[in-house]
């Protein structure tokens, strides 16, 4: 019979006053056992219990490193129902969604117009008077800070040839796009580097400029500036293992309720980011090759 069941027995024999001092004894030493055995169990426990922001004095920040790296799946029959009746929306505009911001500002600060000088056709500079033109409105970065421009492109007929010509479009605008190129690497570098989120950046604009546009254009500019910039980007990767000093670091990073991470590759005058899902040497050698001399800091 085990210690605790023997406890348990005796208890039920009789009542305590009535024991005897002998079994008084047993009882105290047995009780004295399971106890010093319980302790040792709970110092196991919480030699094994990792400390975080909640049990001790750590950040919040440092709960990161004990999150999975797995997105959590959900089996229950509910939430597949409610999965397929109701599909989670993408972000941005929804299908449907009439936008606001193609229609134009609701004002314009200043006309350009471009008049064309020759035929690009025949090269002849004898050009009709103006028949027809189109016309873009365009938020732009300005000192007052933000004006919209009101950009038209006079459209002409050669009278040698016939052709029809119009104005050069104006330098810093892209034909189609609601905003300079100016405005959107400014977005770019709030939304990247200074962390602002696209509810911030409405905001911004609205503050500055008196204009409103919608989060799906937002994100479309994001998009539309991390294409460009990738070939370049890409060529810094090939340039940083040749350096004679990289460091490299990483740091956990929550990306919809799952720890990936966040690698940096720096140097003099350079700083590459590299998102990752794990933490393992793999990553440096997609980073900076297998050959490349490495000073990496783990935290």
């Amino acid at each position: 019979m085990s210690e605790k069941s023997e406890l348990s027995a005796a208890l039920k024999l009789e009542m305590v006053d009535q024991l005897s001092r002998e079994e008084l004894v047993k009882i105290v030493l047995t009780q004295q056992k399971l106890i010093e055995k319980l302790q040792q169990k709970l110092e196991k426990l919480q030699e094994r219990q990792p400390s975080n922001s909640k049990t001790s004095s750590k950040p919040p920040s440092s709960d990161l490193i004990q999150k999975s790296e797995t997105a959590k799946v959900d089996n229950s029959k509910e939430s597949e129902s409610e999965s397929e009746s109701q599909p989670k929306r993408k972000p941005g505009g929804q299908p449907g969604h009439i936008g606001k911001s193609r229609k134009g500002f609701g004002r314009v600060d200043r006309y350009q117009i471009s008049t064309p000088e020759y035929c690009e056709h025949c090269g002849s500079p004898e050009l009709s008077d103006a028949i027809g033109y189109s016309k873009q409105q365009v938020a732009c970065l300005a000192a007052l800070p933000i004006e919209v421009v009101e950009y038209q492109r006079v459209k002409c007929q050669c009278n040698e040839c016939g052709a029809m010509v119009m104005g050069a479009p104006a330098s810093g605008i892209v034909p189609g796009q609601d905003l300079s190129i100016d405005l959107q690497a400014l977005l770019v570098w709030l939304g990247n580097y200074g962390h602002m989120s696209y509810e911030k950046q409405q905001e911004f604009l609205r503050e500055l400029g008196g204009i409103d546009l919608g989060i799906g254009t937002l994100q479309a500019t994001n998009a539309r500036v991390a294409d460009a910039v990738k070939p370049a980007v890409e060529e810094l990767w090939k340039w940083a293992p040749l350096q004679a000093n990289v460091h490299v670091d990483e740091t956990p990073w929550c990306v919809k309720g799952v720890k990936e991470w966040l690698w940096t590759a720096t140097g003099q005058d350079f700083c590459l980011f590299h998102a990752a899902d794990t933490r393992s040497r793999a990553e440096l050698e997609t980073m900076l090759g297998h050959e490349a001399s490495w000073c990496v800091e783990f935290r």
